[in-house]
Order: C-alpha cells, then structure tokens, then sequence
C-alpha cells in the first residue's frame, strides 16, 4: 500500500491498484465519526459510441443509458438496495454526470457491512426485459420534469448551441424516445465494458482504519472473478472551434426572461499539475471578470442586468471544455452584450495584475481549506481529479504556482468570439 504524505494540509493519502486493476485511496479523517465510501466507474452520458468488451466493431447505444443503467443497479432480484442500507444505518446515494457514475453511502456504524454491500451491488448486475421496461416510465417522468424547468432548459440550452456533435449536448438523461430503444441487451454490454474494476475506483474517507480497510476491500476483491482487463476504446466526434448555433432562444412559463452566454472551449491533452493550474487559472479569471467583486457585476447589477439569479461556470473534462455565465434578466440582449464587450475588453488589454491574482489565490486557499472539512467535497471531488489525471491534494501548491501569464493564457480561447453563444428563455409569446 502506497502513502502519500501531503504534509501542508496535514493529510496523508492511502492507495493501492488491486490485481484486478481497481484503484483504491483511503483518506482517514482525525475527529470525524462519519464515513464516505463512494465506487465510481470512468462512464458517463457522452460513453455512447464505443467498441464492447471482446468484439471489435463499435457501437452506438441510446443515449441516456450511463444514468439508465445507475437506476437499474439499485434494484436486484431479492429487493431494492437502497433499503438495505438503510436497515443498516447508511444513507445511500448515487448520480451520473457527463463522465463518471458513481455510487455512494456515508454512515456512522457498521462501516464494513455498508461496504461489503457497495462493492457487491455495484458488482453483481441484475437486468431483466421486465424491469427496464419498467424503468422507462420512471425515468420518462424524471426528464419530463427536467424538459419543464426553465432553468435546466436555459443552462442545457447554451450548451446545445455550442457543440454540433459531440454527446455533451445531449442531457444525460437522454430523451423520453431514446430510453425507449434501451434493452437489457444494451444494459449488460455496458455494464461489461465500463463496469470492469480496472476502470473503477473506490475511494473511502473519514473515520476509517487505512490498513483494516485496504485489507477488507483486497478480500471481498479477491472472491471475484473478473474478465481479463482490456483497452476501453471510446469514440467522440471532432469539433470546430466554433459554437454551432450562434444564438437561439424557446418561450416558456416564465415571468422574466432567463439567458446564457456560453463559450465552448478547446479541450487540451493536459495532464497532472499542469491540467489542474489551467482549470485554476480559468477559474480564477472568470471570477476576476465576472465575479461579484468584479466591475462587470457591480455596473451590470445597477443597470438592472442581472439579479442574485446570476452566477458564472467553468467546466472541463477529458475531450470536451466550456463556460457558461447567465442569469434572470427584463434585458437579456443588453446583458449578453456586455458578457461579450467585457470579453472583448479583457483581450484588448489585460486587466489584472499580480496583485488581483495573489488575492485570488489568498481567498481560494482558505476556501479549499475549509472544504476539507467535508468529507462528501472530498470524495466528489477527489474522483473527478483522478479521472482527469489530477489530485485533489495538489490544489494548493497548484494556485500558488500560478503566474498572469497562466490568465493571459486562459483568457484567448473565452475571447475567441466564433466561439460565443446566446441562449435565452423569453415568457410566451415574446420568443423569435
């Protein structure tokens, strides 16, 4: 077993790669009484084309399958899951993003019972015609929910407009006609192909024991057989610089019209310390321009542009890169326009000097810092980091690394201006 001394933040990280190919990190937490155990498999919504486990052709499932299938785990032949752990104690939990399903509990008692059945729920797929399609109406009714939250609507709109054909722009969820063509077929191929331990990794922090942990995971791993590990080939379609739709807006149920300005971003083959300071640096200058110390908010805030609605994203993973920034507003054009003139302002001269960046890299300490406090920010966090080539642990010596010249290079692609668009939704009646 690995260890890993980060002696700055008094933690020390414990980690072993099993013989089957799982990555698992312990991190134990002085104090705490609870315990975060998440299994978190390298799958998610944009996994849609690739090539299964054992053949050689590749194919294309139906799109929202990753979250389809982190329904269907849950429920077994002798019950549902869920009430398992919570006749144990444990309150349990899972979710599927664009890159990653993940499938966690946090409890204060019978620690390895909980894990014992994590590891085995997770490892023992259950799928039968009858079920999925049972299924479908259940999670039918979930996107129709989604379909009519104007501000899901608004954020997923902006990214729609930005990619042509990447599966980013597809909700993960997927759409009430592509459920429909989800078989328990598609369910197992998937589950093979991306559920295979050497594409999982297991991460456990809070009152813990390293070593009586590490062990029990060994054991329960050591039960199981495993097809042998092979290459997960993925395939995801090229994209232009570009945004593909320039502007779009829907009319909705809604009092005041919503709007976001996103900006597609280039995705970059970093890696490890130097992928985490550019997704810092990207960070750090979007709060710089946009952010609620920012000029841009203080003026746009007394010109009647954005309300406490407003707020600003920055979001990369592996092959895909984009920002969103938006809010409620009576002027969506006026406010897009002035996203895009302080853009534009921005990469005619540089506004910010070292000062303003030793401020920022002052107030994102302290507020990584604090988050060490939670055990579930650590866990989310620390899997996403792995999976992009990143620890979470390096976060400090990363923004104290960081130089304007990182922000002068972040800043050249959000300025890039084929790469902006707008979309709004406006009450009915007032759409285009």
């Amino acid at each position: 077993m690995q260890t890993l001394e980060f002696d700055r933040l008094q933690e020390t990280l414990y980690h072993e790669e099993l013989p089957n190919g799982l990555q698992v990190f312990i991190l134990p937490k002085k104090g705490f009484s609870k315990t975060y155990v998440s299994f978190t498999t390298k799958y998610g919504s944009i996994d849609n084309t690739f090539i299964p486990l054992g053949k050689e052709e590749k194919v294309r499932v139906p799109d929202g399958i990753a979250h389809f299938l982190e329904h269907k785990m849950f429920e077994k032949e002798d019950g549902d899951v869920f009430q398992k752990f919570g006749m144990n104690g444990a309150s349990a939990n899972a979710f599927t993003s664009f890159t990653r399903t993940a499938y966690l509990f946090s409890a204060t008692e019978n620690l390895y019972p909980n894990t014992e059945l994590l590891l085995d729920f997770v490892q023992s797929p259950y799928f039968t015609e009858q079920t999925v399609e049972k299924e479908k109406g259940i999670i039918g009714q979930e996107i129709t929910m989604y379909d009519d939250n104007p501000d899901w609507r608004s954020y997923f709109g902006a990214i729609e407009n930005l990619y042509k054909d990447h599966p980013v722009k597809i909700d993960i969820a997927g759409t009430v006609d592509s459920i429909a063509d989800i078989t328990a077929d598609h369910l197992y191929e998937c589950y093979h192909t991306f559920y295979h331990p050497s594409n999982m990794l297991v991460f456990a922090v809070g009152a813990v024991d390293p070593e009586e942990m590490m062990e029990f995971i060994r054991s329960n791993q050591a039960k199981k057989t495993f097809d042998k590990p092979e290459p997960i080939v993925r395939e995801y379609p090229k994209e232009t610089a570009a945004a593909d739709v320039p502007a779009r807006s829907i009319e909705m149920d809604v009092s005041k019209p919503k709007v976001q300005v996103g900006i597609k971003l280039p995705a970059n083959d970093l890696t490890g310390v130097e992928a985490l300071k550019h997704e810092l640096a990207s960070e750090i200058l979007l709060d710089l321009l946009f952010g609620r110390t920012s000029d841009f908010f203080t003026e746009a805030y007394d010109e009647g542009l954005i309300d406490e609605s407003f707020s600003t994203e920055y979001s990369a993973e592996t092959g895909f890169a984009f920002a969103v920034i938006g809010t409620d507003s009576n002027e969506p054009d006026k406010f897009a326009e002035k996203v895009k003139a302080t853009l534009r302002g921005a990469s005619e001269k540089f506004p910010f000097g070292q000062d303003a960046l030793d401020r920022q890299i002052r107030r994102r300490t302290g507020l990584f810092l604090r988050a060490l406090n939670s055990i579930e920010y650590i866990a989310n966090q620390f899997t996403r980091y792995a999976f992009n080539g990143m620890n979470l642990f390096d976060t400090v010596p990363a923004l104290e690394s960081l130089q304007v010249k990182d922000l002068q290079d972040a800043l050249e692609p959000l300025a890039d201006e084929q790469a902006w668009t707008v979309f709004q939704v406006l009450p009915d009646g007032k759409g285009e």
